[in-house]
């Protein structure tokens, strides 16, 4: 194999990985959109990108030519090959990560089906809760349910949908257990010690020991918190009850933060927001599905159905869809749309700015880190706890901007709560490491589990399975994934402690933008690590984000009032807003609006649809 037919292997590998990939993305958006009549062909789409991954044939081909390239540079004594050889180096790395025998394939299809039946039941159930006062049953999705239990007056429906809840989660458990039972033996049977450090060592090249002696550092740093909400107790009768929590500590302010998030604003404020920074989708395609309803998935993502390529030696842009469930009319549904268009927004940005060559390096699959990932959408998203941020950019129909004050009260009720602030990632994360490490697991086992990490890592006086309530345990792509969160959490505290000493402000800094796109242009290149100190000049730690959740209350309100100062003296995005995107905006298969003439139009005409 010589130089030029190592080039027309590469070529043949992007672009059959393109086509393998679109079909599977295409179909994934119409079944987790609530299309049930394609789950034989998405489940077939997904054994033919699973073929391709674990193709031993391609992987062959790329290592002789590999050898071919090599033996020729050392040959001719040059580096002309440099190019090439780091080319298929990618491709190398990456069969490697998804190398298996082949009689796991049928193995594989077992657990593809059983994802499928999982998914299937769950997005198809009957849900709702039982009103207390009427004895009725009354019909209400998982993510109103949630709603209700966070923010409805009265506690006996509170507790009504904490029980509803309590129930769907353990509704597919024998299957679950299934599940890992197959996914460990699958692990197992390519070397290694199970599914959770498989997906570990494979996604972001770090070991369970690592992980998880950093999560227990923030534990026992923060655990003091726990004593605090006990005190708490004595003057807020019932807090700790599970459906009380969220209410009594932050039930009053999220009425009063909701005429600052009225969604019909949601787009408007993203735009603005990602236009200030300067950050933008590259001439990519969005399609944004955003409102909750029967059959549709009940968690947000983002997912790309054209990757970022170069055809031919010409760029090609990509497309992103991303999704949420917000509830038209509930209280905290303008907040929480608000709060997907910032993360699944940052989650596209990244992906849609990458400059790879080799397609593999653009997709937000392995060797992709989901940890560096979500690293991108949540510093968008933590814009949201920023105080400059929202009086800039959160207005009541007065025009008024969000208040200080309410924020000076949130601060001083809440601040007991934000060294706890990680416990529900660690609590995910832990339980789904103890089910893949747990020997003849059965349901008894998993609720014990369930149920024991719940009373570790929230302390409340009642049981619940709420690990079990977490979507992602139940698909490949996002089961033992949930680290990732915490450590994109580290991330980002750093990252942000890093813009703030560099240039004082974030809010409005299109220099941030700047640097954050610099990165974005490397996909997947390199691992989570590497990338956490190329952007904040540090290793990883969890010093940033300690040093902010033990804040004390002073501190922390002379801190938000000198970033308020400093932004005083920047001047307000006021241009049109241009995230160098096509953006369509759908409610299922209907096409709502599009930003064809102008992201402005586009806001005010899905404002409109919004209140027929």
């Amino acid at each position: 194999m010589n130089k030029t037919n190592s080039k027309q292997l590469l070529e043949k590998l992007n672009d059959q990985y393109v086509k393998v990939h679109k079909q599977y993305e295409h179909l994934y958006w119409l079944f987790y959109m609530g299309d049930q009549t394609v789950e034989k062909k998405f489940n077939q789409a997904t054994k033919e990108l699973d073929d391709f991954r674990s193709n031993q044939v391609l992987a062959g081909q790329v290592q002789e030519a590999l050898m071919v390239v090599s033996l020729d540079s050392r040959l001719r004594g040059n580096d002309r090959n440099k190019e090439i050889k780091k080319s298929l180096e990618v491709w190398k790395d990456f069969f490697k990560l998804y190398q298996a025998p082949q009689e796991l394939n049928d193995l594989k299809k077992e657990i593809i089906a059983l994802e499928s039946k999982i998914l299937v039941q769950q997005n198809t159930r009957k849900e709702g809760y039982l009103d207390p006062l009427t004895k009725k049953f009354v019909k209400a999705s998982v993510n109103k349910m949630g709603a209700l239990t966070r923010t409805h007056d009265n506690e006996k429906i509170r507790k009504a949908c904490f029980v509803a809840r309590e129930q769907l989660a353990i509704d597919c458990l024998d299957d679950f257990i299934k599940l890992v039972g197959l996914r460990n033996e699958y692990a197992r049977k390519i070397g290694f010690e199970d599914f959770y450090d498989y997906k570990l060592q494979t996604v972001e090249k770090m070991t369970k020991k690592e992980v998880f002696e950093i999560f227990e550092n923030i534990y026992q740093k923060t655990k003091y918190a726990f004593e605090d909400i006990r005190k708490l107790e004595i003057t807020i009768p019932g807090l700790r009850k599970p459906w009380n929590f969220s209410y009594r500590m932050a039930g009053d302010f999220t009425k009063e933060e909701e005429k600052y998030f009225p969604f019909d604003q949601a787009l408007m404020i993203w735009g603005k927001t990602f236009a200030g920074l300067g950050l933008h989708y590259n001439q990519g395609t969005l399609q944004l599905d955003l409102l909750d309803r029967a059959g549709k998935h009940n968690n947000g993502f983002c997912h790309y159905q054209d990757l970022v390529q170069y055809n031919k030696g010409k760029w090609l842009a990509g497309s992103a869809d991303f999704t949420c469930n917000v509830v038209l009319g509930q209280l905290g549904s303008g907040k929480q749309g608000l709060h997907t268009l910032l993360h699944e927004g940052g989650h596209a940005a990244d992906r849609l700015n990458s400059r790879q060559k080799e397609v593999v390096l653009n997709t937000e699959y392995a060797p992709a880190s989901v940890a560096w990932a979500e690293t991108h959408s949540q510093f968008c998203d933590a814009l949201l706890g920023s105080i400059e941020w929202l009086m800039r950019y959160t207005k009541d129909q007065a025009g008024l901007p969000y208040s200080l004050e309410l924020f000076e009260r949130k601060v001083k009720k809440l601040k007991p709560l934000a060294p706890l602030g990680m416990m529900s990632i660690i609590m995910v994360s832990q339980f789904e490491k103890e089910i893949y490490e747990a020997k003849n697991l059965t349901r008894a086992k998993v609720l014990e589990i369930a149920k024991r990490l719940y009373k570790k890592y929230f302390d409340f006086t009642e049981d619940s399975w709420l690990a079990l309530s977490v979507p992602h345990i139940y698909a490949w792509d996002s089961s033992a994934y949930y680290h990732g969160y915490g450590l994109s959490e580290l991330a980002v505290f750093q990252w942000r402690e890093y813009f703030y000493n560099k240039y004082g402000y974030i809010v409005d800094n299109p220099r941030v933008g700047k640097e954050m796109i610099e990165l974005w242009k490397l996909g997947s290149s390199k691992t989570f690590q590497e990338f956490v100190k190329m952007a904040t000049k540090k290793k990883l730690s969890a010093d940033s984000y300690l040093k902010v959740v033990n804040r004390s209350v002073e501190e922390t309100l002379a801190l938000a009032k000198k970033r308020i100062k400093r932004l005083q003296t920047v001047p307000s995005f006021n241009k049109k807003i241009n995230l160098k995107a096509k953006i369509s905006l759908v409610h299922g298969k209907k096409t709502i609006t599009t930003n064809a003439q102008g992201f402005e139009k586009m806001a005010e005409e899905y404002a409109k649809w919004l209140k027929k």
